[in-house]
Order: C-alpha cells, then sequence, then structure tokens
C-alpha cells in the first residue's frame, strides 16, 4: 500500500517545511505531490530545497497562478499511489491522523473518505461564526443535490483510493473543486462514502487564510452545475477520440498547462 499525499501550495514559505516534516513523519509508505502555483513568497525556493534533501518528494510547478483546483489536477495527474489524500500547507489539517481516514479504505468498506470538522470528539480551534455557518449551509445545499448525508462537504481531508479518481474530470480551478469533486463522486454508481471525525486549527486571514464569500458564492453555483443529473463526469471515452472529439473551452488549457506550463521535478 501507498499513499500519494497531493499538496497544493500557494505563498505558503512560512509553513510548508514544517507541514512537509509532518507529513513525512507519519508512519506510512508515501509519496508527496507538491504543486506550486507560482507562488511569489519565496516558498519555490524552500521547496527546492526540500526535493533535494527528500527523494520521496515531488515539485511540480504553474507557470501562472491558477488556483487550488488546478494545482490539485496537476497533483492528481501525477500520483502513482494506491490512495490520494488532500492536504493544504498551511498546518491547518493533521497529517497524523491519516490512518484514521485510511481505515475504512484499508478495510475495504468506502472507495472515498472525508474527514469531518464537525463531528468526533477532536480537538477544534474556535473561530469564526458566520464561516461555519457558510459551511453548514453550502454541506446541506450539496447534500440536497446529491443525496449524501455528509457534514463536511468543504474539508479538505479527502482520501480517494486512485481509480475513482481517475473517472472524474476536474474542471473549478479555485475552491469550486470540493462541490464539483462531491457532485461527480456522488454520481458515480456503487461508490461507497465513509467520513471520519478529525481535528482543526483554523487560521485567520492575518496568518494568510485565503478563501472568501466570493469563494463561497462560487461553491453555491458548483453545486447546481455539477448535480449529478447534469454531470459531466466522465472524460473524453475512445469513441469520443475516434469521431474526432477535442477537449473543450473548460478543459482545453489544461490539456497545454500539463505540457507547457507545469515544470516537474523528480
Amino acid at each position: 500500500m501507498k499513499l500519494s499525499v497531493v499538496i497544493p501550495v500557494y505563498n505558503e514559505a512560512a509553513t510548508i517545511r514544517q507541514l512537509v516534516d509532518a507529513v513525512r513523519a507519519v508512519p506510512i509508505p508515501k509519496e508527496l505531490v507538491i504543486v506550486d502555483d507560482c507562488s511569489s513568497d519565496g516558498t519555490g525556493d524552500v521547496l527546492e530545497v526540500l526535493a533535494r534533501e527528500y527523494p520521496d518528494v515531488r515539485i511540480l510547478r504553474h507557470a501562472r497562478n491558477a488556483g487550488k483546483g488546478a494545482a490539485l489536477r496537476t497533483g492528481f495527474a501525477a500520483v502513482t499511489g494506491d490512495f490520494v489524500v488532500i492536504q493544504d500547507a498551511d498546518l491547518e489539517y493533521e497529517p497524523q491522523e491519516y490512518p484514521k481516514l485510511l481505515a475504512p479504505l484499508l478495510a475495504g468498506k468506502a472507495d472515498v473518505v472525508y474527514g469531518s470538522r464537525f463531528i468526533g470528539g477532536e480537538s477544534h480551534r474556535v473561530l469564526y461564526f458566520w464561516h461555519y455557518l457558510g459551511n453548514k449551509a453550502l454541506t446541506l445545499m450539496s447534500n440536497a443535490f446529491t443525496n449524501l448525508n455528509l457534514t463536511d462537504m468543504e474539508t479538505c481531508y479527502k482520501v480517494f483510493r486512485r481509480e475513482i479518481l481517475q473517472k472524474i474530470r476536474i474542471e473549478e480551478n479555485r475552491f469550486g473543486f470540493e462541490p464539483e469533486i462531491t457532485g461527480k463522486i456522488a454520481a458515480i454508481p456503487g461508490c461507497r462514502i465513509y467520513e471520519v471525525g478529525i481535528s482543526y486549527s483554523g487560521r485567520t486571514y492575518e496568518q494568510g487564510k485565503k478563501i472568501g464569500w466570493k469563494d463561497g458564492v462560487r461553491a453555491g453555483w458548483c453545486i447546481l452545475k455539477y448535480r449529478p443529473r447534469r454531470l459531466p463526469l466522465l472524460g473524453p471515452s475512445t469513441a469520443d477520440l475516434t469521431d474526432g472529439h477535442r477537449p473543450g473551452p473548460t478543459t482545453e488549457p489544461l490539456a497545454r498547462g500539463a505540457e507547457a506550463a507545469i515544470e516537474g521535478r523528480s
């Protein structure tokens, strides 16, 4: 078993080394796939040092800032593990909880696991009421359109069997990724989704938190756009390609980005 940890990074020079050390300390066979989304604060220099120090750290780079969803799309295309977890670089989520997240997958019970900040008895930093209310409202709206009973759709911690991700084409470039991936997972017949309670140490805007109210509005739109009954779930089929199918405007820049805009380092 190998876990692929995909870490989208934008201007996290102050925390990325501590995060990488915390991830590497988890006693699980793994690879770290870090996608630098055109940081401008020296993050790239830190990543260069980390890549030289640690053979299990791979660095991919965007030539321009494209957003968290775009960074995840790049990272997902490069993973080689049996399972894939999303890890933010801002220290809000605790890598030591990977075994808990992996347990339903390793037991053969789940295909996808969400780490919920709103269930379980783990510690949580007390912060913004309106963020909490917004998260609950978006989760409720998502559940209404997907017929799931999640408690935390917007959580960072999502773990997938790699073959599940291979069935999904990611279109959103920013924080709309969360409702998009949830809608597309809900549309996969027989996909088993579990939640486990996790701790959460949220940070303030002064500490670098990036998500804002506009992202919440976009998330609501994405819930509607990617609801299962009108889902563009899979990528082009063999028949599509033989018929001369070409990616549309949403996906075409990604194909270019993978070949031209992204620089990888093993």
